[in-house]
């Protein structure tokens, strides 16, 4: 069998195989190897979204927020997604995922989906959609398996080396998170939320936090098979804790925001 490198897992029933492409650089270059974040959020919504399609009136429901809790390193190993659906309601529906290996639970997520409908009656304040940069030109796109770029003062690129204090963007075209899979506009959206720490954390010496958990709060799902851009728009730090929020877009605008909780890990210092 050919692999798809641009692929974060293969999947063999239940069963599901980290590739390269999963693999964190947190683990170093000489370790076993880590599930990167991105890999980790993708699948468990790929999990969540399936369990969620099983419910009556499925088609109703959008999600609308999407935690997930990075509380132990993955391996690149074998590893399952676990579901449960805490709420089947017919306005309001939670499911909880959990990805599993043999040494047990390594992260959790909860998707939040409520039904559509049409709006109310009365006007309410709304505050202008926050500003998004544009999306690079379709030239600068990479091959799928390199799927970032990054914006510092001089505009889009694909340069890696970025080290600077610079307000940064960054941009994925849609692929794989199981082979042979296109991904839903969710699954790409809940994946590439854990780029916010890439995004909101790099600075003059590389990305020097490493994030525990990520929410999504969704306004619009983006289409299938389109790519997804992050862009920073705060940052507190104190104590070698940060919290960094950023905004995703799309081609056609603001989708959302993720927020993150983040820690300082000075003796491994990530250089994209």
């Amino acid at each position: 069998m050919t692999t798809d490198f641009t692929a974060f897992f293969r999947a063999d029933g239940d069963e599901l195989t980290p590739l390269r492409r999963a693999t964190s650089g947190w683990g170093g270059p000489d370790g076993p190897g880590q599930v990167r974040g991105t890999a980790v959020s993708g699948v468990l919504a790929r999990g969540a979204e399936r369990a969620a399609a099983q419910l009556d009136g499925a088609e109703r429901f959008r999600p609308v927020r999407w935690s997930v809790d990075l509380f132990r390193p993955g391996g690149m190993v074998p590893s399952r997604v676990e579901a449960t659906v805490v709420r089947g309601g017919r306005r309001l529906r939670l499911i909880d995922v959990a990805l599993v290996q043999a040494s047990g639970t390594v992260a959790r997520g909860s998707l939040l989906l409520l039904a559509t409908g049409g709006p109310t009656a009365g006007t309410t304040w709304t505050a202008p959609l926050p500003a998004v940069p544009p999306p690079p030109p379709d030239d600068l796109v990479p091959d799928p398996a390199e799927p970032t770029l990054y914006r510092a003062d001089g505009g889009w690129t694909t340069e890696r080396r970025q080290e600077n204090a610079a307000r940064k963007a960054t941009w994925f075209p849609a692929a794989p998170i199981v082979e042979g899979e296109e991904p839903s506009g969710f699954a790409h959206l809940a994946a590439i939320g854990d780029a916010a720490n890439l995004t909101s954390s790099w600075g003059t010496l590389g990305v020097e936090y490493i994030n525990a958990d990520l929410t999504l709060a969704i306004a619009r799902v983006p289409a299938a098979g389109e790519g997804v851009g992050v862009v920073a728009e705060s940052r507190v730090e104190s104590d070698g804790v940060a919290l960094g929020t950023v905004t995703m877009f799309d081609r056609h605008g603001a989708l959302g925001t993720v927020t993150i909780a983040t820690l300082a890990n000075g003796d491994q210092v990530v250089q994209p």
